[in-house]
């Protein structure tokens, strides 16, 4: 297992300027946007512009922190033009915390600011090779036997059993692995109080969360 820290990742910013990426995982390592399996980043949204077009690529993206962000699908000129024209089929608020939201990565999608600056947890999974899911989690849970995946803390303390040594997580904290191993288990410890709550980047309530992000391969699962 490989095991980071959210705050020690180095920003990416992009070539636009409306924001940076902190790459938490790729498969296969190194891999560029066009060769990744699947890649697990936090994105860091200041500018309302275009979303990256990744064909052949399924997404999910999640708000951590901030006042989110509007996701539409763009109207091409010819629908602009054309009598009752309406925006794309793809129009999301991500204003809430913690609920994944799954997009083709293929679309067009215009990102438009819902208040100040938003944090993005985001899953890109290539189509036809794997597939996955982005869950949040209050409860234990095991990594590692169902396939390569991601688990980063949200809030609170978690515990990482299993192996030659335990570890205790928090928030921004995690590990991923790139296929099946022995499982090992995540528990989450007591919930933290009030002061902790305030000062937790991605804290609506005092409960212990984390993000799981599991990944099968294409045919499997």
């Amino acid at each position: 297992m490989q095991w980071f820290d959210l705050r020690s990742v180095p920003a990416m910013p992009w070539k636009n300027g409306g924001g940076s990426t902190r790459e938490l995982a790729c498969w296969p390592p190194g891999a560029d946007t066009s060769g990744f399996d699947w890649r697990v980043s936090v994105a860091s949204i200041a500018a309302a512009g275009p979303f990256s077009v990744f064909a052949g690529v399924d997404r999910h993206i999640m708000l951590l922190d901030g006042d989110g962000v509007h996701l539409a699908q763009p109207v091409d000129d010819s629908a602009a033009q054309a009598p009752g024209a309406t925006t794309g089929s793809i129009a999301h608020s991500l204003h809430q915390r913690w609920q994944p939201f799954a997009f083709a990565g293929d679309v067009p999608i215009d990102c438009a600011m819902l208040g100040g600056p938003s944090t993005d947890f985001n899953l890109m999974l290539r189509r036809g090779r794997c597939h996955g899911d982005v869950q949040v989690l209050r409860e234990a849970c095991a990594a590692g036997p169902e396939g390569a995946g991601l688990c980063m803390v949200l809030q609170g303390q978690w515990a990482v059993l299993g192996g030659e040594r335990s570890y205790v997580l928090g928030a921004g904290q995690g590990l991923w692995w790139p296929g099946p191993l022995a499982a090992r288990s995540l528990e989450p410890l007591v919930a933290i109080g009030h002061a902790h709550t305030a000062a937790s980047p991605f804290a609506p309530d005092a409960r212990p969360a984390l993000v799981r992000v599991t990944v099968r391969e294409a045919g499997f699962g």
